[in-house]
């Protein structure tokens, strides 16, 4: 009777240990399919943000195209021109892409 307990007690002590692996298996699987693909875009946009300059091509992410004028680091905002005259302001990390620079 006790060989047969202690074979129970076994059992469900395999079986918690098996659902804990499971659920390791599953945060590593997050982590390396999304989390540490998007810290990796992330750093790469602040990467390319640092390294913007007046006269550079830019997208924001509302889907403006525009020119950078100017950059304000103390408001942190950026001026861009959309249209020959029109200029705007934009938040400077509204601006998402780099789309090419005048040369």
């Amino acid at each position: 009777m006790t060989l047969m307990t202690l074979l129970q007690a076994g059992g469900a002590m395999g079986s918690g240990m098996s659902s804990i692996l499971m659920i390791v298996a599953m945060v590593a699987i997050f982590y390396f399919f999304l989390i540490r693909p998007q810290s990796k875009q992330q750093k790469k946009l602040q990467e390319a943000r640092k390294a913007m300059k007046p006269g550079d091509k830019i997208m924001t992410s509302g889907g403006i195209y525009g020119t950078i004028r100017e950059i304000n680091t103390e408001n942190n905002q950026v001026t861009i021109e959309v249209w020959e005259g029109v200029k705007m302001k934009v938040d400077f990390n509204q601006v998402y892409a780099l789309t090419e620079s005048k040369k």
